[in-house]
């Protein structure tokens, strides 16, 4: 069993779609055995909150993520993580510069943007899915697998 870190951080560049999801596949995995948080590098330009798609996968696992309110590197009330972990090369460098004469892990997940995917609902749903999904088993590769009650 991996050891977790006391703090995790994922960034993407509008905190609307990637990291969120992340945030709370941890969450959903880990509890409060560790604090998480997600950020962007832009303020949200659509002033919508989560992407709507987000929701729609996240719920297929049980996770609700509706009230996820995208925030930037700035307005974190903390900026103390013992891992902060990149999901767009924006944000790579940004993490970077957050870990600059700190102790502070920092990692790079190369992860697509579902927003790019056109077609219909459908193929984008499924281009969600499998960010959500990849996302997950990165998380569980990286910080181990989930603990459950009594095992």
């Amino acid at each position: 069993m991996h050891d977790l870190p006391g703090a995790v951080l994922f960034a993407c560049n509008y905190n609307r779609v990637r990291s969120p999801m992340a945030a709370a596949l941890f969450r959903r995995f880990y509890g409060d055995r560790a604090f998480v948080d997600s950020c962007g590098l832009k303020p949200d330009p659509t002033g919508e909150g989560v992407d709507p798609f987000v929701i729609v996968v996240m719920d297929e696992l049980g996770v609700d993520v509706e009230a996820h309110a995208p925030k930037t590197f700035a307005e974190l009330e903390d900026d103390s993580f013992d891992v902060v972990v990149s999901l767009t090369p924006e944000a790579q460098h940004r993490a970077v510069e957050l870990a600059r004469g700190r102790s502070v892990d920092i990692e790079y997940w190369p992860t697509h943007d579902p927003t790019l995917v056109d077609g219909s609902r459908e193929a984008r749903l499924e281009a969600y899915r499998e960010v959500r999904d990849a996302l997950a088993t990165a998380i569980r590769d990286r910080f181990g697998a989930p603990s459950t009650f009594g095992g």
